[in-house]
């Protein structure tokens, strides 16, 4: 049977490339099924000693210290330079995946996998024999927009926001290469949507929480880097008209610390979860998310309605800088440095629901509405001209499926 082949580059520094090239791995299944074949490599941690040494650095930075990322990224951005035509770390393992796998389209998710990656491709497969593309999840430009993202020869270029697409041209990345498609999340993502009677209905029975308080969401990255035990004693104190949903990541011992809190202060209603696949469900019946500026967490916040207070917590990672100066200048989303800056907001918004609602209203202001089937056409329109195999689109939602059938009982 002849398929679309698809080779997605990612790597595990936070979580937000892995879940991009997860969430494009699932939509090609949902809308081709076995006529587009996607193989996914965390190709940094695989090919060398040295790249994975990086990623595990990188994360442990994000766990314990962000603000040591200024001094990473910079260091981080010389491979714009050591890969300029080729790939110096882990070039061995790519070019045996490139040879073995033979893809139609490289596709790459990391700012680390672009320069070198694509001419390497090409050369080994052939210039008329495979596309390469990028989907950039950055907010804005700027200080922190890697210039490792920018590799002028990329066939396509997706960008996640005009802002962003504008400063990925300014940069170098032929305007009509480029495109703008935002979120790329799962397709369950876009199937589970609560109405607002069935959000009652879940914090209520799925969570254990009350219908009908002001419910803020803690969250974390995949890594756990989080300051729950900061903020929970703020909400604790209003638990007569707030509530919390609060999860992990993979940081087990926050888990068991948030369990033992949880049973030692019974009057306050408190949701806990270790690593969550349902985030697109807690973001529905939240009003508001606490979260480091991941691209990922915050597009998800933006697409169902959920206001952010960014935690800043230890610094703003170079990366997160982009993301909060979208929602600051776009929304005037609040930031927060102490578990004193938290309470004054709270004591705000606690005390008048008017204050909060601008907030919510000039948050929504910045969303837009976008087929989410649009990306993955393209993409895989772009492989199917090197591969030009006769493909039948599955049609979405699926038969049967329905938007706002999901049922939280």
């Amino acid at each position: 049977m002849a398929r679309v082949r698809i080779l997605v580059l990612t790597s595990s520094t936070g979580g937000g490339h892995d879940a991009r090239a997860e969430a494009f791995a699932e939509w090609c299944f949902q809308l081709y099924r076995h006529e587009v074949d996607v193989r996914i490599e965390q190709m940094l941690e695989k090919s060398s000693a040295i790249n994975r040494f990086g990623v595990n650095l990188y994360n442990r930075i994000q766990r314990g210290a962000p603000w040591m990322h200024k001094v990473f990224f910079t260091f981080v951005e010389c491979l714009s330079f050591i890969n300029a035509r080729k790939v110096t770390f882990g070039g061995a393992y790519y070019l045996s995946v490139l040879a073995e796998y033979r893809p139609h389209l490289v596709f790459s998710v990391h700012d680390c996998l672009n320069r070198g990656y694509f001419q390497r491709a090409r050369k080994l497969l052939g210039p008329d024999q495979v596309r390469c593309a990028t989907y950039c999840g950055e907010f804005s430009g700027g200080w922190g927009y890697s210039r490792n993202w920018i590799e002028p020869t990329v066939d396509r270029y997706f960008s996640r926001t005009p802002t962003a697409r504008d400063y990925a041209v300014k940069r170098g990345i032929p305007a009509a290469r480029a495109r703008v498609r935002g979120y790329l999340m799962h397709p369950r993502a876009h199937l589970e949507v609560l109405t607002e009677a069935e959000r009652g209905v879940f914090r209520e029975q799925r969570l254990g929480l009350r219908p009908d308080l002001f419910t803020v969401f803690l969250a974390t990255g995949a890594n756990g880097a989080h300051n729950h035990f900061d903020l929970l004693p703020v909400l604790a104190r209003h638990g007569e008209r707030c509530q919390a949903i609060v999860i992990c990541g993979q940081n087990k011992e926050a888990y068991n610390e948030l369990i033992h809190w949880r049973a030692n202060h019974p009057e306050f209603n408190c949701y806990i979860e270790g690593y969550s696949e349902i985030v697109h469900l807690l973001l529905q019946v939240s009003d508001v998310i606490v979260t480091r500026g991941g691209t990922t967490t915050c597009a998800k916040a933006l697409h169902f309605r959920c206001p952010i207070i960014f935690n800043a917590f230890g610094g703003i990672m170079p990366q997160e800088e982009l993301t909060w100066k979208f929602f600051r200048n776009g929304a005037g989303s609040e930031k927060i440095g102490s578990a004193a800056e938290f309470a004054a907001i709270m004591n705000r918004w606690l005390e008048s629901p008017a204050a909060y609602a601008r907030c919510r209203a000039d948050f929504l202001a910045l969303r837009y509405e976008e087929d989410p089937t649009l990306l993955i056409e393209e993409l895989v329109g772009l492989a199917n001209e090197v591969a030009r195999v006769p493909l039948k689109r599955q049609p979405f939602p699926p038969r049967g499926g329905s938007r706002s059938a999901f049922s939280p009982a």
